[in-house]
């Protein structure tokens, strides 16, 4: 196993509740290194963490490794099957049934 890998293992792991649902896939092109990452839908807020930062820092920490491996680590996180969709909320009322409501 990749140190990369290793490593990306060890940190999922410690931060999910769902440790045998973590799969780890390693693939290398021209472009560097993409690890893509599947966790049970159940974990992924923690593995996005507030705002995504917590990505960020899994993203910056595995380009570390990378590096120092001469390589350039990419890390896509796959969204689960059935996991929350998030839907942008539209104007469903007409201005005149909006103005209706107010009571003015």
């Amino acid at each position: 196993m990749e140190n990369d890998v290793k490593f990306l293992d060890f940190v999922i792991k410690a931060l999910v509740e769902n440790p045998q649902d973590v799969k780890i896939n390693r693939t290398v092109d021209e472009m560097g290194v993409l690890m893509t990452l599947d966790v049970n839908s159940a974990d992924m807020g923690k593995i996005i963490g507030r705002e995504g930062n917590t990505a960020k820092a899994i993203r910056t920490l595995l380009r570390v490794v990378g590096m120092k491996n001469n390589a350039r680590v990419n890390l896509k996180i796959n969204e689960p099957a059935g996991g929350i969709k998030e839907t942008k909320t539209t104007a469903t009322k007409s201005l005149d049934d909006a103005m209706s409501d107010l009571k003015l």
